[in-house]
């Protein structure tokens, strides 16, 4: 176990020759959660320092406005289609397709009917099954990307997303298996002339 000023716990594994590897989750003084992976290079000594920084991934909030080949974060004052969703433990979303025309800035309103966290995500398949091995390699990653949301049972949560970009994309819960188990959605974005 790593000790420092942060509440850290952390296990050192062999990751090459003369080398340790440390991965840990660590709570900074202001709350925020960080997972660090630091590796050691020669002989491990008895204490160790290091600044810990939260990742990229971490960094984001709701009010990022970066564009994405599925769209961007959404205004809340443009929402121009309200769109209810429910989560279950079934690993289902409902519905699971669905149709939004180019330009449409939407607020999902996204319910949690199960008895286990669940969250939504939107990305292209690609984002999405990285984001999942991601995931699996660091279940309790703690995120505030615009683009999703987690969600504990018998909440709701909100996505607002401009899909200012056509075509096919995708929604998934990303939590370990769920996705596996069936717990993904189509969005088909439309051109505005179609």
């Amino acid at each position: 176990m790593l000790t420092g000023s942060n509440k850290t716990e952390a296990n050192l594994a062999p990751a090459g020759e003369n080398k340790l590897e440390a991965k840990g989750k660590f709570d900074a003084k202001d709350g925020t959660k960080v997972i660090a992976i630091v590796t050691f290079a020669g002989k491990p000594a008895s204490t160790v320092r290091f600044e810990i920084k939260p990742e990229a991934h971490e960094q984001h909030s709701h009010a990022d406005k970066e564009q994405t080949a599925y769209g961007m974060a959404g205004d809340p004052a443009k929402v121009t289609r309200t769109i209810k969703l429910s989560m279950t433990d079934n690993m289902r979303f409902t519905p699971d397709n669905l149709t939004i025309k180019q330009g449409e800035t939407v607020k999902f309103i996204i319910t949690n009917q199960g008895k286990i966290l669940h969250e939504m995500v939107i990305g292209t398949l690609k984002d999405l099954q990285e984001h999942a091995e991601m995931m699996r390699k660091m279940p309790d990653m703690q995120h505030d990307d615009p683009n999703m949301v987690r969600i504990k049972p018998s909440n709701s949560g909100e996505i607002l997303w401009t899909f200012n970009k056509s075509g096919h994309f995708d929604f998934a819960c990303l939590q370990p298996g769920h996705s596996e188990a069936g717990m993904v959605g189509k969005l088909n974005v439309v051109s505005s002339g179609s």
